[in-house]
């Protein structure tokens, strides 16, 4: 078979390859809101229908929730993250809530035997965010900054594959979490997660495990 010349990647796939870089490697976290179009315009120098061609690509996969009068916000971190949350977005919350627990505890048994200095110090640094995201009295804040805690847990597991596992559950999981804490934050429904970095922190998997089980039980019980 004659090979044929190679051809320039068009201008939209690059914006595309552009933008995902820009989710996938965090600079633009799970549940914020993106740039507008008009600043992208300005931004990557490239005609207003090319940005928004781009952008609806990366919603059609699943990365992107474009929200009329409000604006785009990031809603997975890959393709496949997407697809998980439209697969199970009607899942049984029962069901889902097993799932965390066994991503969750798995993780906390692994992080306590495995975690470094500064594992625990970015566990440290995402448990205080959480208790400021509580205290902001902002839902939302906190439903992102109680992913970010268990996200930072599940990296201290050392384990690629149940990280990456985790992170394209991720909207799955928040979606759950969303569910339980609710439009708005009751004190009544406030449970820390002090004793589980407790647990990590003393290398003491069998606890930091039950911990955690212990925290997604209490889930919709009544405490988040």
């Amino acid at each position: 078979m004659a090979l044929s010349s190679p051809r320039r990647t068009p201008l939209s796939d690059q914006v595309i390859a552009q933008l995902r870089g820009q989710i996938t490697s965090g600079e633009w976290p799970v549940g914020s809101r993106i740039p507008t179009e008009a600043a992208l315009v300005e931004q990557l120098g490239v005609a207003r229908n090319t940005v928004r061609e781009a952008v609806r690509a990366l919603a059609h996969n699943g990365l992107l929730d474009i929200r009329q009068g409000s604006g785009t916000y990031v809603l997975a971190t890959s393709e496949l993250a997407g697809v998980m949350h439209r697969r199970f977005a009607d899942a049984d919350r029962a069901q889902v809530a097993e799932l965390r627990a066994t991503l969750e505890t798995s993780a906390a048994g692994l992080a306590a035997t495995r975690r470094t200095d500064r594992d625990l110090a970015l566990i440290d640094a995402a448990l205080a965010r959480r208790e400021d995201a509580w205290h902001s009295g902002d839902a939302e804040d906190f439903v992102q900054a109680d992913a970010s805690f268990h996200q930072a847990v599940v990296a201290a597991a050392h384990n690629d594959v149940l990280a990456a596992l985790y992170a394209d559950l991720g909207e799955v999981m928040r979606a759950h979490l969303r569910h339980d804490v609710g439009p708005e934050l009751v004190a009544e429904r406030y449970l820390g997660h002090d004793k589980i970095v407790d647990a990590i922190r003393a290398r003491d998997p069998h606890r930091a495990s039950d911990e955690a089980g212990l925290a997604i039980s209490a889930c919709g019980d009544p405490k988040p």
